[in-house]
């Protein structure tokens, strides 16, 4: 079976990439093309997603990869829950991040609908004030003709076909959890416009071909004539959300582990073949999002890397650039106990000035407050470690999944700091990596759709045990 390249777009909440792949039975190798920033615009009206940056720069990476090698696929993920409005061919305003505070009036509209213990039985969704369809309910939705998704959205500019892909759809709040399709009496109930949401996709579907005009710009036009044999890459549906696609390049070698999507979030769970929607699971606010190949993603949103980043960005506007790496070895030396706070306390959703709501929370809760940034680095990175733990002791008591391991991937992987003292608190083994798992699972699930390699989840992963080296933290007593 030979192999084959394709390109996965990968956008996150801070910033984007574009990765070629090749993969083939016995081979899986990544590399970099394209990096850039994400970065969100505050107007008048809001904080909102720079949506034609960030298409811009999608297309200007994947010309990049294009002048480098035939590729035979497109694949994109991005961040959950946000989307676009469309009228006719045309986006209807620019979307909002979901970080915008417009969000807490759609929470009390739709719970004077819906009960909260109705709504997670219907879509098995742990409670987050940013969940579309609490944005939905402050849009003006009349004469809209369909909501898009972020990866939807830049699926549809350059294919021109419109799909929700199932495991983002999972995110919307409107999906049902056991059928995979549209929750129709969730739609109706709400008073949503049933049209506005799209057909239903699986990852490994193909979309479509690239538009004409997309397949001109990203200078394609001019070896297709140049060479009949070659045809433009198609756009193939992967785990479209990123912690789908994520999971997917999970290192595992047996079904007793628990996972950590670690970046600006992190997502902290386990993998089913079916969902969870018991009392005990909406009391621990627990997740049921789709997985590829129809698996659940049972799991707890941790605030994240996003508690250290937005406290560095803070010092960056008083002081100018912070040396992260030194600031974290800092850290790592301090030795005095700091506070532990609650990681996923809603103050800290907003943008602004972390430390000194991390600084009112110790008032408020009677703790000493960090002295210094490497204390206060050290007080985050340790109430992270305290919530990842919770969170994966709490899912393997709801799944009665017996968990050896914890696989911790993504970008907190190359926090040490974070690693070791989540093993600490776990008293488990921490697997760290590989960084790039997102766009590894969404090369993985086109290759698979290519036939560049064959087999489930447990031969991608196997591929990606194989081709990527991991770093093992062990618990340490004092």
């Amino acid at each position: 079976m030979p192999g084959g390249t394709v390109a996965a777009v990968d956008l996150g909440a801070t910033s984007g990439r574009v990765m070629l792949g090749h993969v083939s039975p016995t081979e899986l190798a990544l590399r970099p093309v394209a990096r850039f920033p994400n970065t969100p615009v505050r107007t008048i009206d809001g904080l909102h997603w720079n949506i034609l940056e960030l298409y811009r720069n999608v297309l200007a990476g994947l010309a990049t990869a294009a002048r480098e090698t035939p590729i035979a696929s497109i694949g994109i993920d991005s961040w959950a829950v946000d989307y676009a409005l469309i009228r006719g061919e045309r986006m209807w305003g620019n979307p909002s991040h979901y970080r915008d505070e417009r969000t807490a009036g759609g929470v009390a509209a739709v719970h004077s609908r819906v009960s909260p213990a109705e709504l997670y039985r219907a879509n098995g969704l742990q409670h987050l004030p940013f969940t579309t369809l609490f944005q939905l309910e402050t849009e003006e939705l009349a004469g809209i003709d369909t909501m898009l998704l972020v990866p939807d959205l830049i699926s549809f500019w350059i294919t021109g076909r419109r799909v929700a892909e199932r495991t983002n759809a999972s995110t919307t709040g409107l999906l049902d959890p056991v059928s995979g399709q549209w929750n129709e009496s969730l739609i109706a109930r709400l008073g949503f416009p049933r049209r506005i949401f799209p057909e239903l996709v699986s990852p490994g579907s193909e979309i479509g071909p690239l538009l004409p005009g997309v397949a001109a710009e990203l200078g394609l036009g001019t070896w297709l004539a140049i060479d009949s044999r070659q045809q433009h890459p198609v756009v193939t549906a992967i785990g479209s959300h990123d912690t789908a696609s994520a999971v997917v390049a999970v290192p595992a070698t047996s079904p007793d582990f628990a996972y950590i999507s670690c970046g600006t979030w992190g997502l902290v769970g386990v993998e089913l073949e079916s969902p969870i929607l018991s009392e005990a699971g909406r009391a621990a606010n627990f997740t049921n999002e789709g997985g590829v190949d129809g698996r659940i993603r049972f799991l707890h949103n941790v605030m994240g890397l996003w508690l250290l980043s937005e406290s560095v960005r803070t010092w960056e506007r008083l002081d100018g650039p912070i040396d992260l790496p030194a600031l974290l070895a800092q850290a790592a030396a301090v030795t005095t106990p700091v506070a532990v706070f609650d990681a996923n306390d809603a103050r800290f959703l907003p943008p602004g000035d972390l430390p000194m709501r991390i600084t009112e929370y110790c008032a408020e809760h009677v703790l000493r407050p960090p002295g210094s940034r490497p204390e206060m680095v050290r007080s985050i990175i340790e109430s992270l470690a305290v919530a990842f733990a919770e969170a994966v002791e709490t899912a393997s008591e709801l799944s009665g999944v017996r968990v050896d391991v914890v696989h911790l991937v993504g970008g907190g992987s190359q926090n040490e700091l974070l690693c070791q003292l989540t093993a600490d608190r776990l008293g488990r083994r921490v697997i760290a990596g590989p960084v790039e798992a997102t766009a590894i699972g969404n090369v993985l699930v086109q290759s698979r759709a290519q036939g560049f390699m064959t087999g489930d989840l447990e031969a991608m992963r196997a591929l990606v045990v194989r081709s990527h080296e991991t770093r093992v933290y062990r618990a340490q007593t004092n």
